[in-house]
């Protein structure tokens, strides 16, 4: 930092959030207090985290018993019903998407909380961040359609010569494959850009019991004064990532799928969760107290001497 004043560091607030993870989830270790953060940790990882594919051939969904009939059944419907059940279908998983994305906002809160106050619970931040996760819920919306505009946006380079001369694009040609490759790095550009915004915008509003829009200012400011250090914050966090993806993948062995299983996976590699989530806040904290979520913790004062008779 510039001004003198005390250097931002990496190593420093990871090594704290470790031991806080193992205050937290092992001293002492509690299985009902394992399933109560978890369950925090799950739903504020609602609808992203790992992606599990699996290879199957085509030749095997095809001959899938009842495939052939769902293929019948579509064949005999006529074209206005076909269409009124596709637009039924697009508005059941428009919904359901932003369920998810309610349900996410709210549970980044709440698993905060877990972090903050060393505590299991679910009903109280529920509650208490009820206008904060709904803000942060709204902004995150409208992020989500900024971004589907950008990408359709970012596609139109390569689309339209297909939609107006009506002919496929060949794989080998140059400018097919330079409008893929520009439209890939503006929609990872922006994907990165929101993620890490909002990684400090929900600490933000934790604190400072702030709405949306402020504390996306205030994380642009912050991401604007100190590019040096939150660059290295984003590439060791990058690091981290990785390194959690390899070992989530040897948990998933080691149990025989069952870490597949949603929010029981959450639960088995908890500590992962709690970790990264935990230096996240230790490293922003070091910007001062307005950024120090533990700040808001309020001790209980001192029982008062008897009085002398």
């Amino acid at each position: 930092m510039n001004g003198g004043a005390s250097t931002i560091e990496i190593f420093k607030p990871f090594g704290e959030a470790f031991e806080l993870m193992k205050k937290i989830l092992f001293q002492p270790f509690d299985l009902k207090k394992w399933f109560v953060i978890g369950f925090a940790a799950w739903l504020s990882n609602l609808g992203g985290g790992f992606n599990y594919n699996f290879n199957v051939r085509d030749s095997d969904w095809k001959d899938a018993p009842g495939v052939q009939d769902l293929r019948d059944t579509v064949h005999q419907l006529s074209q206005p019903v076909l269409i009124l059940c596709l637009v039924i279908l697009i508005l059941v998983i428009i919904a359901i998407v932003i369920v998810f994305t309610w349900l996410r906002a709210r549970g980044r809160f709440l698993f905060i909380d877990c972090i903050v106050k060393n505590r299991a619970a679910i009903a109280e931040p529920w509650r208490e961040f009820r206008k904060q996760g709904n803000s942060y819920f709204l902004f995150a919306l409208a992020a989500g359609v900024v971004g589907a505009i950008i990408g359709s946006a970012a596609s139109l380079p390569f689309l339209l010569p297909v939609i107006r001369g009506g002919t496929r694009p060949h794989l080998n040609d140059v400018y097919f494959i330079g409008m893929i490759a520009l439209s890939a790095v503006v929609l990872a550009f922006f994907i990165f850009a929101w993620t890490l915004i909002a990684h400090f915008m929900v600490a933000i509003m934790y604190r400072r019991r702030c709405l949306a829009g402020e504390a996306f200012r205030i994380s642009i400011s912050l991401i604007a004064n100190y590019p040096g250090e939150i660059t290295l914050y984003c590439l060791f966090w990058i690091g981290l990532a990785i390194a959690a993806g390899i070992v989530s993948c040897v948990v998933i062995l080691a149990t025989c799928c069952v870490a597949i299983i949603p929010y029981i996976g959450t639960v088995i590699m908890l500590p992962i969760f709690v970790c990264l989530r935990a230096f996240g806040l230790r490293f922003i904290r070091q910007f001062g107290s307005d950024y120090d979520v533990w700040v808001s913790i309020v001790l209980s004062p001192p029982a008062a001497p008897p009085l002398q008779t």
